[in-house]
């Protein structure tokens, strides 16, 4: 019998059928008529598609509770076991405990500012906002509490 090619090797295997996945999801959500007035969705779906694949997905392809965790440990924020419940339930309506992709996009498109979504859109301004604003203080908001 001929040997099979060797394939490379590293991380790459795993995200193959990923990312071939979210590319048919993100298909689907470019011919759903309830965003055809999103502004520039195919790029925004491209950085939403990068996005979830940094966190570290579970077997089903989708981001359970300690990937959360951990993006939150990453991003300098970490979370109690009952807050990062409470996001993952905020994203996907509590109907799961794990977030799949249509869930993420659904929530970045979305007009609700769920906690996860402003970690997503604030990571990489959070080095900018140490900075304390002057004023009077803003009013707190669910995303700021501790």
């Amino acid at each position: 019998a001929m040997a099979a090619p060797r394939r490379p090797s590293g991380g790459g295997l795993r995200r193959a059928p990923q990312d071939g996945r979210l590319d048919e999801i993100n298909k689907e959500f470019l011919c759903d008529p309830k965003f055809s007035n999103e502004k520039g969705l195919e790029e925004k779906l491209a950085v939403f598609k990068e996005k979830y694949m940094e966190f570290d997905l579970n077997n089903q392809g989708e981001i359970d509770l300690m990937s959360v965790k951990r993006m939150m440990e990453k991003l300098g924020a970490p979370k109690t076991h009952l807050e990062l419940k409470r996001m993952i339930s905020e994203v996907t309506g509590g109907v799961s405990d794990t977030i799949s992709y249509q869930d993420f996009v659904n929530l970045m498109l979305g007009k609700r500012s769920a906690v996860l979504k402003l970690v997503m859109l604030f990571e990489g301004k959070a080095n900018e906002s140490s900075r304390k604003p002057s004023g009077p203080p803003p009013e707190r908001d669910i995303a700021s509490l501790p």
